[in-house]
């Protein structure tokens, strides 16, 4: 398993400021590791020693566009909301240093009681390594970082640090079920398809395995992911680029890609009274999208938007489905940011793409 090790340069538990390395992105296509201080955890925060970052879209966005939607680099960011690690120092001691530990990326914020029961929903709230906010919320992919104590997750024994980094993605796919169930859908013994086959997509496979869903048929326009996929257990792949979905013939569909002509293919192919669930984003800009089939079949349609609790079923979920790692293609040198995002932004070729430990 991947536990504490000797090189490991952060098992003093001293309380004192650390300078450490740092990946910022400072615009469009410019990104550098530079060195920044660490404070001490005041009461409440944790600080832990990053294992693991895993590349998201959104961190894409940041270093190829300078912005994710409408959220734009205004002064430097440190990206990254999906990450591994162990505790450096707890000052209120209920956690030895070294315990293993993946993070919630969440601060909720001024609760709403019209969704009191979504506090992820709630406005003022931030994410690890994100633009939304001002200052920005700095990220994972620095050697330490200051948490609120609430986001820490110990990790159970049996599951290592390395795959604990599937934590945040795989809770956006649990969570996209539970949006499902919510407008009636049922999950075990349904016929789902997955549209695309990136990350979220294949960790959308593997939760509706889990779940207990009959057939899972994945649509994607290249074979390589269509091919990891189906290592995550997928009974079909379409190519899209290729051959056409069948129309109507899926009780629940995951559209991942967030693709306009994704959607409307997706729309077709549910059944009449069948549910689609958004999971992939969407640029902030009006796309054209064929919204017949949707009416026609009276479609349910929800959105689903990062998660709440669903992150402690995904820890849960980890440690006893180790073929989940899999989903993993590249661990690559935080220091090097160039070769990170570039692999990340190849889809034929990588599926997940995360960081090695500073070295």
């Amino acid at each position: 398993m991947d536990r504490p090790s000797e090189r490991d340069p952060w098992t003093t538990g001293e309380a004192g400021s650390r300078e450490v390395r740092a990946l910022f992105i400072d615009g469009a296509e410019q990104a550098q590791v530079r060195r920044t201080v660490v404070p001490p955890p005041s009461p409440g925060q944790v600080r832990i020693a990053v294992h693991h970052v895993g590349v998201c879209g959104s961190d894409l966005h940041y270093f190829q566009q300078g912005a994710n939607g409408a959220f734009e680099v205004r002064e430097p960011l440190i990206p990254g909301h999906e990450l591994s690690g162990e505790v450096e120092h707890d000052p209120s001691g209920g956690w030895a240093p070294g315990t293993p530990v993946t993070v919630h990326p969440a601060r909720f914020g001024t609760r709403d009681p019209r969704i009191a029961e979504a506090p992820h929903l709630w406005p003022d709230g931030s994410y690890l390594g994100s633009a939304s906010t001002w200052p920005h919320t700095q990220g994972a992919l620095t050697e330490l970082l200051l948490v609120d104590r609430e986001m820490v997750r110990p990790l159970p024994r049996e599951l290592p640090v390395r795959r604990a980094v599937l934590a945040e993605p795989l809770g956006v796919a649990l969570h996209a079920l539970a949006q499902a169930r919510t407008v009636g859908a049922a999950v075990q013994g349904a016929r789902v398809l997955v549209a695309g086959a990136g990350p979220i997509g294949l960790l959308a496979v593997a939760a509706l395995r889990d779940a207990g869903a009959a057939e899972v048929t994945v649509a994607d326009v290249l074979a390589e992911p269509l091919e990891r996929a189906r290592g995550q257990g997928a009974d079909g792949a379409v190519d899209v680029s290729r051959e056409e979905l069948p129309a109507s013939a899926y009780d629940l569909v995951l559209e991942c890609s967030g693709a306009a002509a994704s959607i409307s293919a997706v729309l077709k192919a549910v059944r009449p009274a069948g549910v689609v669930v958004q999971v992939g984003m969407v640029p902030a800009e009006p796309r054209p999208v064929d919204l017949a089939p949707f009416i026609a079949k009276e479609v349910r349609y929800v959105g689903t938007f990062r998660f709440h609790e669903e992150i402690d079923a995904a820890v849960e979920m980890l440690a006893r489905r180790p073929e989940i790692e899999s989903v993993i293609t590249h661990e690559l040198d935080p220091g090097d940011p160039a070769v990170l995002f570039a692999a990340a932004g190849d889809a034929q070729a990588s599926g997940k793409v995360i960081t090695a430990r500073w070295s």
